[in-house]
């Protein structure tokens, strides 16, 4: 009982220390780290090793595609690629159903584009297509939410997902997990899609804009259209996000018992081309044909940069979480809930139920993501989730829960609820319930997946 105590007391620790203090999660999850080690009794001389062994770990495995993937999304967003891609699923779909369209456009864009950015940039467009089908704007707005947070939570090369894989050490199957991801995202997603529906015709006050407010954020569609100038072919647009997916399915095809493919050098090209950070390289080589005008190795430069920028944060989140996880996993927490878990037959809810806590609690769903995977990888035996499909729909259900629920800690929640004029209270009967039916029906499609494969 004394470990467990522990246990529950440096997660408190971390959500108070990033939730109330604002401490950085990297230093947070760091600190637990190196103060569980001493609290779980570990011997002083392995402390040290064990944290940083499992820290550079992490990187190695998967470091370069969680910055391949991030630059790739920064690439899409300020090239204009994310509106292109936008325009050309609203030619295919129309506007006969505008919030399906919204939703489709949201889950698209959010698989390279981390769904805060995603939302800014097609907020102006959710307007437009709204006056156009004469519809309540806060059920295009609840309908563009949870497409973009479906796929942000289940679908890789987006860093949750891929952190969570990392954790667990299933980086290898991530064909399986997009595959899998898609299907749970798409449930996701058609949940949220109903809740907007329940807004269509329902007329609901808005706060009035700010008196001389002059945002780029909320010019007009055609405005913001315009300041990409001439916008990338919808194919090029496309291709940064589909290559890399298509390669590595068509390896984890490859790599079945049946061997589809044979033995041969085509075998070991598939495989290759396949492997994920490879796949990534490959998505990034077509994301600079997105790249106009002159000075082009300078702008890729400088998308580069801003990339590292924003994935070194998450890289360090992960890979201090992945430390965390080592200190649990050498302490004897681990074989007392093995014991104790095994007997309750939870399965697939004990990672939904951890990860739904912490993000309620702390409100970063990549948090939530991180803490939960290194959590969990020396429970998954006791849990019966040890086999690579066990722990491909672990990744699942820990993200179905990292979406339960986003409120005021959530900084999603502001993005959404400011730009779209939503009045507090309003998003927290609208906005907040989206989620919490998203996680549960995401966590529902991983248990009728897991009832057949598992």
């Amino acid at each position: 009982m004394l470990s467990i105590a522990i246990l529950v007391t440096l997660v408190a620790a971390i959500v108070f220390a990033t939730a109330k203090l604002k401490i950085n999660p990297f230093l947070a999850l760091l600190a637990a780290a190196l103060v569980g080690g001493f609290a779980f009794g570990i011997p002083v001389a392995e402390i040290a090793p064990t944290i940083t062994t499992a820290f550079g770990a992490t990187l190695g495995n998967i470091g370069l595609i969680i910055l391949f993937g991030t630059i790739i999304g920064v690439i899409l967003e300020r090239t204009g690629a994310a509106i292109s891609m936008a325009e050309a699923l609203i030619r295919v779909l129309g506007t006969r159903f505008p919030t399906l369209t919204m939703s489709v456009i949201g889950f698209i864009v959010s698989i390279p584009v981390f769904c805060d950015s995603g939302f800014v940039i097609l907020n102006s467009l959710k307007k437009s297509l709204a006056a156009r089908a004469k519809v309540s704007l806060v059920a295009m707005t609840i309908a563009l939410m949870t497409g973009l947070y479906a796929t942000h939570v289940f679908v890789p090369p987006t860093p949750g997902p891929l952190a969570a894989a990392g954790n667990l050490n299933i980086i290898d199957q991530l064909g399986l997990i997009i595959g899998f991801g898609l299907i749970v995202a798409v449930v996701s997603a058609l949940a949220g899609l109903l809740w907007a529906n329940r807004f269509l015709k329902k007329n609901i006050e808005l706060m009035p804009e700010l008196a001389g407010e002059d945002s780029d954020l909320d010019a007009d569609y055609e405005t913001i259209r315009a300041a990409y100038g001439k916008l990338p072919n919808a194919f090029l647009a496309f291709l940064p996000i589909l290559a890399p997916i298509l390669l590595i399915c068509i390896a984890s095809i490859a790599k079945l018992p049946t061997l589809p493919f044979g033995e041969s050098g085509l075998y070991a090209a598939i495989v290759f081309l396949g492997t994920p950070v490879i796949a990534l390289a490959v998505g990034l080589i077509a994301a600079l044909f997105l790249l106009r005008g002159k000075g082009k190795l300078e702008m890729f430069g400088e998308r580069v940069s801003e990339g590292i920028r924003i994935s070194a944060p998450i890289l360090l989140i992960t890979a201090s979480g992945a430390a965390f996880g080592a200190i649990l996993a050498a302490s004897d927490l681990t074989e007392f809930l093995g014991s104790t878990l095994s007997t309750l037959g939870l399965g697939l809810a004990v990672p939904f139920l951890i990860s739904a806590a912490l993000k309620t609690a702390q409100g970063s769903s990549t948090v939530a993501m991180v803490t939960t995977s290194v959590l969990l990888l020396p429970l998954l035996p006791a849990l019966g989730l040890d086999s690579d499909l066990g722990k491909v729909l672990s990744v699942l259900a820990i993200g179905a829960g990292a979406m339960v629920v986003s409120h005021a800690n959530d900084s999603f929640f502001w993005v959404v609820s400011q730009l779209s004029r939503i009045p507090v209270a309003t998003a927290y009967r609208t906005l907040t319930p989206a989620t919490a039916i998203q996680g549960v029906a995401g966590f529902a499609a991983v248990w009728v997946i897991g009832l057949i494969v598992l």
